[in-house]
């Protein structure tokens, strides 16, 4: 946490903040010196679980082999024998993930909110919009550029991702913290 301060004489805060919503930066004063504070975003928890199991069910709904399984499975080499068997415990790591991603988007939505102000849902969507195509959709390309595979899964990949970043907004957006 990095810390500003200025002399009380000088009458205020030495960083402008946004008096229009609630700013993520704020004031105190102690011992006559001014100190600039970030607190941290306000989270609606219920949100970010019902993105997370939203998640879950855009990749069941996804992956089905009567949507996109079917072609999935040709594109990455899979057939059903391939994916039958494995631990339960491998769907918490998607579930941690989902998590992850969900709370980090809640967080990233606010600071947009509290920095631009209007609406928590436009800022929630195209936040999400702008985040996915800067990290997530960029490092899958960068990723599979280098699979023996080459490009064969990333439309599935990144259109998934898409709906499921999409969606989590929808969400989050429509769900602000209180």
């Amino acid at each position: 946490m990095r810390y500003l301060s200025a002399r009380r004489d000088t009458g205020r805060c030495p960083v402008r903040t946004n008096t229009l919503t609630s700013s993520p930066l704020r004031c105190t004063v102690r011992a006559g010196i001014y100190t600039l504070v970030m607190q941290l975003p306000d989270i609606n928890y219920l949100a970010v679980i019902a993105a997370t199991v939203s998640s879950m069910l855009v990749g069941f709904v996804f992956y089905h082999p009567k949507v996109l399984g079917t072609a999935w499975m040709r594109a990455v080499g899979h057939d059903e024998s391939s994916l039958n068997g494995g631990s339960p415990l491998l769907y918490a790591v998607p579930a941690i993930g989902s998590f992850l991603t969900a709370w980090v988007l809640a967080g990233a939505a606010w600071l947009s909110f509290s920095f631009y102000g209007r609406s928590f849902f436009a800022n929630a969507l195209i936040g999400s919009i702008i985040l996915f195509v800067g990290f997530t959709a960029t490092r899958i390309v960068v990723h599979d550029a280098f699979d023996p595979r080459k490009f064969a899964a990333t439309g599935f990949t990144v259109l998934n991702e898409a709906i499921t970043i999409i969606v989590m907004a929808i969400i989050i957006g429509v769900w602000p913290p209180a």
